[in-house]
């Protein structure tokens, strides 16, 4: 199995990569379709409905817009945020979708983009149906999408054969499945984990190409905190959120100019770092996915914390946390799943908490036991953490979560490496366990806003 640093970790917007992301991913899919079929040209009508989780928080989630957006040809890479916003509005008051960028039909929000509340598609619990009709009504093209977590999407087929999103299956060097292969092959060949993962992106891409691309990736999750912190006002959507990102920040650095500061501060950075990143997520800003866009704060905060308190930190550590968390990314997505309406929020921040620790212990010169032993770790102390959004918004709980999640992902790879990386509870049979609760636990649970907090407060 072989899963890029670059499928991990996507630059799109938020505020979620398997209701945002995927839904406009698979809207453009839709369009390549019918261009492909020769059917472009007929259509007069598209129609799409949202069902399982995309229906009950997919307007919290834009997963309506999202759509919108794909059908007129935009891509979450290259999208601007306040452009995204502008076309959607210009659909709803002209009633006229711009299909693929090029060719305007009639489109009314309300009756051609169907939130359907009854029992999810049979495939996953994140499933779209796109249909396309011609001149006098006739059905051209249909298909089903699934947004299976982390902004990947397959089709029905693609699913039912097993697919998971990602490219075709290519030869690399060191083909690690599991975390115990990943530590045989590390030890047979006296490579680190981060120097394997390089060589298997080497042979997709050039070796050029894979670290200017780590390098992007690491400057668009950068430039994510550094916008989070320059922001306030009010969070979209209902709840009144406050931003606290600028505030937060403010208070420590007066703090650290009056000498009045507590050892503990240091948690508040960490904190502060994934706050601002969410905070950009729940906005609809640009966004790096890591592993999805609801935990996508963790991973950008712990490398934030390496950069500016770590002696020695170097643009070096930071690719090999890249490349090492995705190799531990990779691992938990093939063994279990980073989607929180399959597994619970466990599989989002849980995931990320995880590659976090693995990265740090990685670019602070763990062996390759300490980065395995850190990652289950984290791992293990978010098991069986429900995902249950209020509101339908990637905001309650999802903001502090990933601030917690950051925390623990220092914490875990601390832990790790006072040791030697001989521990009880083996990484795979963390990432097992994720998925055995996961499949457990109840629906309500997982990314509905049916159930936990998101019925327990009231939000109005």
């Amino acid at each position: 199995m072989f899963l890029s640093i670059f499928d991990l970790f996507k630059i799109g917007i938020g505020p979620s990569s398997s209701h945002t992301v995927g839904p406009m991913v698979a809207g453009s899919l839709f369009v390549s379709a019918l261009e492909e079929a020769g059917k472009f040209d007929a259509v007069m009508r598209v129609e799409a409905s949202l069902h399982g989780s995309l229906a009950f928080t997919g307007k919290g989630h834009a997963s309506d817009r999202a759509v919108i957006l794909g059908l007129c040809g935009r891509e979450p890479a290259s999208i601007d945020p306040d452009e995204a916003f502008t076309l959607v509005h210009q659909v709803d008051a002209e009633q006229t979708l711009p299909l693929g960028g090029r060719k305007d039909i009639p489109f009314v929000t309300e009756n051609d983009l169907i939130f359907d509340y009854g029992a999810p598609l049979e495939g996953h619990a994140n499933g779209m149906k796109l249909k396309a009709f011609g001149e006098d009504g006739q059905l051209l093209a249909e298909e089903t999408y699934y947004s299976i977590g982390g902004g990947f999407v397959v089709t029905e087929a693609e699913h039912a054969a097993g697919g998971d999103g990602a490219r075709e299956p290519i030869d690399v060097p060191h083909p690690f499945n599991t975390a115990e292969e990943m530590l045989q092959m590390g030890e047979a060949t006296g490579l680190s984990i981060a120097q394997m993962k390089l060589a298997n992106e080497c042979a997709a891409r050039p070796r050029e190409e894979v670290i200017g691309g780590i390098d992007k990736v690491w400057e668009t999750m950068r430039s994510c905190i550094q916008r989070g912190l320059a922001q306030d006002g009010r969070l979209p959507g209902g709840l009144d959120v406050k931003r606290r990102a600028k505030s937060i920040l403010e208070e420590l650095e007066k703090n650290r100019q009056s000498n009045r500061h507590y050892y503990h501060d240091i948690m508040d950075w960490i904190s502060l770092y994934a706050i601002a990143v969410n905070e950009e997520n729940a906005a609809g800003g640009k966004v790096v996915t890591a592993p999805t866009n609801g935990a996508a704060g963790i991973i950008p905060a712990t490398v934030r914390y390496y950069e500016k308190f770590c002696p020695d930190a170097n643009r070096d550590g930071v690719r090999n946390f890249l490349l090492t968390a995705a190799a531990i990314g990779g691992i938990i997505k093939f063994n279990a799943s980073i989607s929180g309406a399959e597994v619970g929020c466990q599989g989002e921040v849980g995931s990320a908490s995880a590659m976090a620790a693995a990265g740090l212990a990685s670019a602070l010169g763990a062996s390759n036991a300490q980065i395995e032993n850190a990652a289950e770790i984290a791992l293990e102390h978010h098991l069986g953490m429900t995902c249950d959004p209020i509101g339908g918004l990637v905001q309650i709980p999802c903001i502090e979560r990933n601030a917690m999640g950051a925390v623990k992902a220092v914490n875990a790879c601390s832990l790790a490496m006072k040791g030697d990386g001989t521990h009880f509870v083996p990484l795979d049979a963390a990432v097992r366990t994720m998925r055995e609760t996961g499949e457990d636990m109840h629906t309500k649970y997982k990314e509905t806003s049916q159930g936990g907090l998101a019925v327990n407060v009231v939000a109005c």
